[in-house]
C-alpha cells in the first residue's frame, strides 16, 4: 500500500504481522503497535522527541552489565514490574504475597547453612532473621531453597562495590526438617535507587525521590510449589507510602525488634502456592 498517512498506517502494519504463526506473539505485536500508534497521536510525538526517547533507550541498555539491570530499574519506576507481579500472582490470601524483583538478584550466591552470617562483612547493625517455609494448611515445607540478598548501610549492594572480591549481603540456604530457616546479617537500611543512569534523569526531570523503604529481599523455590519472589520491609521506615517502584504490600511489613544488647532480630513466616493450586 502507498500513500499511507497518519490515519491508515497503522492497520497496515498490523496487517503485515498477520501471517505470524505463533498466536500469542502475533497477540502481543499487534496490540503493541496498536498503543504505540495510539500513544503517539495522543501526545502529538514529534520527530525530535521521537529522537531524544530513541537515545534515551540507547542510554538505558548502555548502562545495563552482568551487574546492572537499567531496564529492570526503568520497568520498576513507571509502576510496570509491579503491575505484571500484581496480575500474574493471583493466590490464596494466606499465601505470602509477590513483589518486584529488583536490579540486583545474582546467580550463584554462596551457600549457608542455617545460622551462619550472610553478611560476610557488610557494614551495619547485626540483625538476626528467623522463620519458616509452610504450605496452605500450615504444614513445613522440609529443604525449600531460600535466596536472600540486601544493602548495606549505606544502601549498597555488592555488585555496586567495585572494590569488593566476593559477595556481601546475600546468600542461598535451606530450611530444616521443619520448614525452619535463620541466619545473621545486618539490619536492613531505606536507600536510593541508582540515579546515575538514565533512570535517575527521569526522576530528577520528573520531581520524583528516588528512594526505596528498608526491605530484605526473599526468593523462594520448592518442588511442587510455585516460586516466591518478594521483600518484608520494616515496620518504622519513613518510605513505605511512597516507594520509588512501587512494590510495597501491608502483608509484607513486619517489625524490626531492637534486642537489649543492640542487635536487631526480625520473625517472618512464608506460605507457598502449590503448583496449580487456587488463585
Amino acid at each position: 500500500m502507498r500513500n499511507l498517512d497518519q490515519h491508515t498506517i497503522t492497520q497496515e502494519v498490523i496487517g503485515r504481522f498477520a501471517d505470524t504463526p505463533d498466536p500469542r506473539l502475533k497477540e502481543i505485536v499487534t496490540s503493541l503497535v496498536r498503543h504505540l500508534h495510539d500513544f503517539a497521536r495522543e501526545v502529538e510525538l514529534t520527530e525530535d522527541e521521537w529522537a531524544k526517547g530513541i537515545a534515551y533507550l540507547t542510554a538505558t541498555g548502555q548502562k545495563c552489565d552482568d551487574k546492572r539491570q537499567e531496564f529492570i530499574l526503568l520497568s520498576d519506576v513507571l509502576g510496570l514490574s509491579m503491575l505484571t507481579v500484581a496480575m500474574n500472582n493471583a493466590k490464596p490470601p494466606q499465601c505470602t504475597e509477590a513483589t518486584v524483583f529488583g536490579p540486583f538478584y545474582v546467580e550463584g550466591a554462596p551457600h549457608y547453612e542455617n545460622g551462619d552470617d550472610v553478611a560476610n562483612g557488610a557494614a551495619g547493625e547485626p540483625c538476626e532473621v528467623s522463620g519458616a517455609i509452610r504450605d496452605l494448611d500450615g504444614q513445613p515445607i522440609a529443604g525449600a531453597k531460600i535466596d536472600v540478598w540486601q544493602a548495606d548501610s549505606e544502601g549498597k549492594y555488592d555488585v555496586q562495590r567495585g572494590e569488593l572480591d566476593h559477595p556481601e549481603g546475600r546468600g542461598v540456604l535451606h530450611a530444616d526438617s521443619e520448614g525452619r530457616f535463620h541466619f545473621h546479617s545486618v539490619l536492613a537500611e531505606a536507600y536510593p535507587i541508582p540515579t546515575d543512569g538514565p533512570v535517575g534523569e527521569l526522576l530528577a526531570a520528573t520531581r520524583r525521590h528516588p528512594w526505596r523503604p528498608a526491605h530484605l529481599h526473599f526468593r523462594i523455590e520448592a518442588p511442587g510449589y510455585e516460586t516466591l519472589v518478594t521483600h518484608v520491609f520494616r515496620s518504622d521506615d519513613e518510605w513505605l507510602d511512597s516507594d520509588a517502584v512501587f512494590g510495597v504490600r501491608q502483608s509484607l511489613i513486619a517489625p524490626w525488634v531492637r534486642r537489649d544488647d543492640g542487635s536487631y532480630s526480625l520473625t517472618y513466616d512464608f506460605v507457598l502456592n502449590p503448583v496449580g493450586g487456587r488463585g
